[in-house]
């Protein structure tokens, strides 16, 4: 027989497992959430720029608990992105126990997920985007995928990436930039390109023989009437921290005299707006904004970090997007006469449960 005590019992022991205590608590339990709050937002003239990043192949949502270290080096010390928990919430002004808190930190993780449930599933991105592009005119946004988007489960594992490349076609980003992808190994990563409706991009990755380019380092699009220049910046650390002998014919590295040129080639060009679709991490980019002149933005990714909004480092806004789907970025920019005067930003979580799923993705997801 279940007594009582028993279950007193179970449940103690439940909580020292889980760190759950049965109970919602009373604030968490009195939200709600629903997908036009997700996707308000203070617009800014009419250029939106959308950024995802390190998907590693989760197509589904995912219960994904923030970390509760983020150690920084010397004068990256003590700021985002290494903040963590209550300094977190203080320094971007969030209230906790909401669901930004439970979206950005580890703070009582198990009681806000059972009231939040799991976010991501590339299938609630593509409804955020498309309402997006519905709401500011197909013609006035760049969606951009920051790389390691192919690698990271069981299907794409056993389908060489294919699982991704399918469904990422139906969200239509205009271009990427790879990490993990390279380790499907040369042949097939060109394969893939060949097959994609939008470039690859990467300015640092040339070939071993002659250090010519290896891929296309910079796309142009008129979007919200502006002349936009996106840069692709591999991560530049890839023979290292992965499988050399899967690309040997390529070097990587920062590069950082090659980008500036491609970025004076950009403005030269006719850019008014300069992005670096970058895959460096975060503290190598927040240095880079200080090193290299002429970029607006820098969508960053590689080190999973998510900052609810974009910093500002001389005059460059710097965004990284989370990762495993979690999150979308997006930056607002007003632009006269060839310049930035206004700008507004926001990291969207992406509450499944809140989120209406597109129909179109989710077929392609249960196919795959």
């Amino acid at each position: 027989m279940f007594t009582r005590r028993d279950f007193l019992q179970f449940s103690a022991v439940a909580a020292s497992i889980t760190g759950f205590s049965g109970a919602i608590t009373p604030v968490a339990a009195q939200q709600k959430l629903t997908q036009d709050q997700l996707l308000d937002f203070d617009s800014k003239g009419s250029l939106t720029l959308l950024h995802i990043t390190d998907i590693h192949a989760q197509l589904k949502p995912v219960y994904f608990r923030p970390p509760s270290e983020n150690y920084g080096v010397g004068a990256f010390e003590g700021i985002p992105p290494h903040l963590v928990g209550k300094d977190f919430l203080k320094h971007f002004n969030i209230e906790p126990g909401r669901a930004l808190a439970y979206a950005h930190t580890m703070d009582d993780y198990v009681n806000l997920a059972r009231t939040y449930g799991r976010l991501g599933g590339l299938d609630r991105t593509a409804t955020l985007v498309k309402a997006i592009r519905a709401e500011r005119g197909e013609g006035n946004v760049v969606l951009l995928d920051g790389g390691d988007t192919w690698q990271g489960s069981y299907t794409a594992l056993k389908t060489n990436g294919q699982d991704m490349v399918d469904c990422m076609a139906l969200l239509q980003p205009d271009a990427m930039v790879g990490h993990w992808e390279f380790t499907l190994g040369t042949d097939r990563v060109l394969e893939i390109i060949d097959s994609m409706s939008y470039p690859f991009l990467a300015s640092n990755i040339v070939d071993t023989d002659w250090e010519e380019p290896v891929f296309d380092s910079t796309a142009f699009f008129d979007r919200g009437n502006t002349r936009v220049a996106v840069i692709g910046q591999a991560m530049p650390y890839t023979p290292i921290a992965n499988p050399r002998w899967m690309f040997p014919e390529w070097s990587f590295g920062l590069r950082l005299g090659l980008l500036q040129e491609n970025v004076n080639a950009a403005r030269e060009n006719g850019a008014e707006v300069v992005v670096l679709l970058s895959h460096n991490g975060f503290d190598v980019d927040q240095k880079l904004a200080t090193d290299i002149e002429g970029l607006d933005v820098i969508f960053t990714g590689h080190t999973h970090d998510a900052v609810p909004e974009a910093i500002n480092i001389n005059n460059t806004l710097v965004l990284s997007s989370g990762s495993h789907g979690k999150f979308l970025g997006r930056i607002d920019l007003e632009v006269k006469n060839g310049k930035i005067t206004d700008y507004s930003s926001s990291l969207i979580p992406v509450f499944s449960d809140v989120i209406e799923p597109d129909a179109e993705m989710t077929r392609a997801i249960d196919d795959v």
